[in-house]
């Protein structure tokens, strides 16, 4: 999927992935002009946000309604290469696996077709702070061979 198809700010599926753009803006950087480490972690949390959207589940009801909230268990992270600022990025979240009550995913930052960050995200339904199953509708949405809606 290329940058033009992905500037929506709402993002796009794209088979199993959700591309989502993100801008670095001089907020994003550091003293020397490149995107601060931590930052990254704030563009793939958008992503992820915008693609639980994309496929009708909205957190806010989520929490309000079962008092569900998904937090992240774990992460594996990898700095490839410096983003600047100015560039147009891509945030790319694909399911890898959905459990009973966790979600695995891949999320790739790129510029273009360069890979700048990657992270294995882990992120586990809990209520009244234990884990909780997933409930089944949103074990579908998120399972990897359903994460394409239709447009």
């Amino acid at each position: 999927m290329t940058m033009l198809e992905t500037t929506s700010a709402q993002g796009a599926f794209h088979d199993a992935s959700y591309f989502f753009p993100i801008r670095v803006y001089y907020e994003d950087t550091d003293f020397s002009g490149l995107v601060y480490h931590a930052n990254y972690l704030r563009f793939i949390e958008r992503a992820r946000t915008e693609m639980l959207r994309g496929l009708d589940l909205h957190q806010g009801e989520i929490h309000t309604g079962d008092q569900t909230f998904f937090v992240v268990a774990r992460m594996t992270l990898e700095f490839l290469r410096p983003a600047k600022m100015d560039d147009l990025l891509t945030v790319e979240t694909r399911p890898v696996r959905v459990t009973a009550a966790t979600l695995e995913l891949d999320q790739i930052v790129r510029r273009d077709d360069e890979t700048l960050f990657t992270a294995r995200v882990l992120i586990a339904a809990v209520s009244n702070g234990k884990a909780r199953r997933l409930p089944r509708e949103i074990r579908e949405k998120l399972s990897p061979a359903a994460a394409a809606p239709a447009s």
